[in-house]
């Protein structure tokens, strides 16, 4: 049996996955409020407890840099060492792996049905792939071929300098410069982000949660943004994924990603109609020289969020 799981600062989903005729069959699952539970091995513990089979193989995905498989983790106070998880589990080898290198790799193994076509673009699969994933951070991934396969590569390139490219995007840097020692790519573009935005723009309308640390105000900001109840609302979920849009046409440049942009994570399927509508797609190609080549990748929203779970799963699966 298949150990497989994907940690990151608000969730960690577990999994367990048999191989039934040449495809993961998930047989359980179980969601963690990260935040709550002190390390990785307390939830393997619980989500196993009164298991029948044996787990065989594991691998995990973590929002973080992994260096020679053990992760401290960015946006959560775990630290996760594979050879002290391979103990825990009593299997030989436990392989860790970054958040969206697991995303990459589980896009290998979708269904068509798990993926929404925003841009169809001119389909060049045997070229350099990326994936952008915002959620509590923002994670990027390339995935290269290699003359056989695409080959996923984790990057931290969501911790990298916010590049503003509009006259209003400059006046955003200058707004979070003096609030934050770093403006960040992530520190917009993650589910922090959007009450940052709704301050800009209009710092004298209060939702809830923005005074209160206990009350995440992203939801009732998409909630209210995509009914059009409040237009501050309305015009943050525009910002937001025009910047989201510019940092993957950025990340398409920095890699020449002729196969495709592919947008993972937990705020993308909840934002899906802003995703459509053209916006992100024209940021995306917004770019000096290079609009015609940017316009022709194409660019697909991941529907299925436990991407990054199929993903770890078959990294332990194949022993990739």
């Amino acid at each position: 049996m298949i150990l497989a799981g994907d940690l990151g600062g608000t969730k960690s989903n577990l999994g367990l996955f048999d191989v039934k005729s040449g495809k993961l069959v998930r047989v359980a699952e179980k969601r963690y409020a990260t935040q709550k539970h002190s390390g990785l091995e307390e939830i393997i513990t619980d989500f196993l407890n009164g298991a029948k089979a044996k787990v065989t193989a594991a691998s995990f995905g973590i929002a973080g840099p992994v260096v020679n498989n053990r992760v401290h983790a960015t946006n959560f106070p775990w630290i996760v060492d594979g050879a002290a998880v391979a103990a825990h589990l009593h299997v030989p080898c436990v392989r860790l792996i970054n958040d969206v290198e697991a995303a990459a790799y589980g896009i290998a193994v979708l269904e068509p049905r798990d993926l929404d076509t925003i841009h169809a673009g001119v389909p060049s699969p045997q070229s350099t792939q990326i994936v952008i994933a915002a959620g509590t951070g923002l994670g990027e991934g390339i995935l290269y071929w290699d003359g056989q396969r695409h080959i996923p590569m984790a990057t931290e390139a969501g911790h990298a300098d916010f590049a503003p490219n509009t006259k209003q995007q400059a006046e955003l840097w200058k707004f979070l410069s003096e609030r934050l020692e770093f403006v960040s790519a992530e520190s917009i573009l993650s589910g922090g982000g959007f009450q940052r935005l709704h301050e800009f723009l209009d710092p004298s309308v209060r939702h809830p949660g923005f005074d209160d640390g206990t009350v995440d105000p992203a939801p009732e900001i998409t909630r209210q943004g995509l009914s059009g109840e409040c237009p501050v609302c309305a015009r943050t979920l525009d910002l937001w994924v025009e910047i989201y849009g510019s940092e993957a046409g950025n990340l398409a440049l920095r890699t020449v990603a002729r196969g495709g942009i592919y947008i993972a994570g937990g705020i993308a399927v909840k934002v899906l109609p802003k995703l459509k509508n053209g916006r992100f797609s024209a940021a995306v190609k917004h770019k000096e020289k290079l609009e015609e080549f940017l316009a022709q990748i194409p660019i697909s929203v991941v529907l299925n969020e436990d991407c990054p779970l199929l993903g770890a799963a078959s990294v332990a699966w194949h022993n990739l």
